[in-house]
């Protein structure tokens, strides 16, 4: 396809991660060839049942009041891929636009177990450690997670 825009404008790095749940971080540099007074603009849209995208109310700025990140507060996680698109504006060119799919679910950090217990015997039972699944929007079925324990002497 052929994308309007000087080369080089479209945002780069593009990433998001999703913790604590609900909250969505997503970052980006500006294009290697982004003219200085560009400005970016982040819209996306959860699923196709969504009406329309809608662009992020928390941009993260860096020293020259350039947009190169959002926060957003209360994500759900769906099962359809999520849609991103960042556009810029400039005075002085074209901007070309940057946008991905991106599976949700696949850039979530799981919080910890919780309620870690271990439970030792002076015996030559051992001991015990339970926990209990991390909290997650939209894991139904607990059996999907698998554990690791590293064990220390200490």
């Amino acid at each position: 396809p052929v994308f309007a825009g000087m080369n080089g404008s479209a945002i780069e790095n593009f990433s998001c991660l999703i913790y604590n749940v609900s909250l969505m971080n997503c970052t980006w540099q500006a294009g290697r060839n982004a003219p200085g007074d560009t400005q970016y603009f982040l819209y996306w849209q959860n699923s196709r049942s969504d009406d329309d995208a809608v662009e992020c109310e928390l941009y993260v700025k860096d020293k020259n009041g350039r947009n190169t990140g959002c926060r957003f507060p209360n994500v759900k996680i769906g099962t359809e891929k999520a849609y991103f698109l960042v556009n810029g504006s400039s005075k002085e060119s074209l901007i070309q636009f940057y946008d991905e799919y991106i599976q949700l679910y696949k850039i979530e950090i799981l919080t910890p177990p919780l309620n870690v217990t271990v439970n030792c015997t002076r015996d030559s039972a051992g001991c015990i450690i339970t926990w209990q699944p991390p909290l997650t929007s939209h894991v139904e079925n607990f059996e999907c997670f698998q554990y690791e324990i590293r064990l220390q002497n200490k």
